[in-house]
């Protein structure tokens, strides 16, 4: 069950290129964090998450990802004017 609307997904052809040949689905990592799983995080950034629920400022998850030595970022954007979330890039950690 999602813990919050990850409004338009976005990704960037480096976090797509890494996400398959790894062979991990975009839509997996996704769920994971519209989930509240927030994958290879500090305790404080994961305390900050949480905090994100309840204040709607911005949530990050990030993942290492199968046979790779690198990780995915993924960034919904903190609450709009209109209380909605607007976005969530996935993007490779050197691409923010």
């Amino acid at each position: 069950m999602a813990l919050f609307s990850i409004g338009q997904c976005v990704a960037t052809p480096g976090a797509l290129e890494v996400l398959q040949a790894a062979g991990t689905s975009p839509l997996d990592l996704l769920a994971r964090h519209a989930r509240g799983d927030w994958g290879d995080l500090s305790t404080e950034d994961q305390e900050a998450n949480n905090q994100a629920l309840v204040d709607g400022s911005r949530i990050l998850s990030a993942y290492e990802l199968p046979g790779q030595d690198q990780k995915v970022w993924i960034i919904t954007e903190a609450v709009g004017d209109d209380g909605q979330r607007a976005s969530t890039c996935i993007m490779m950690t050197d691409e923010y």
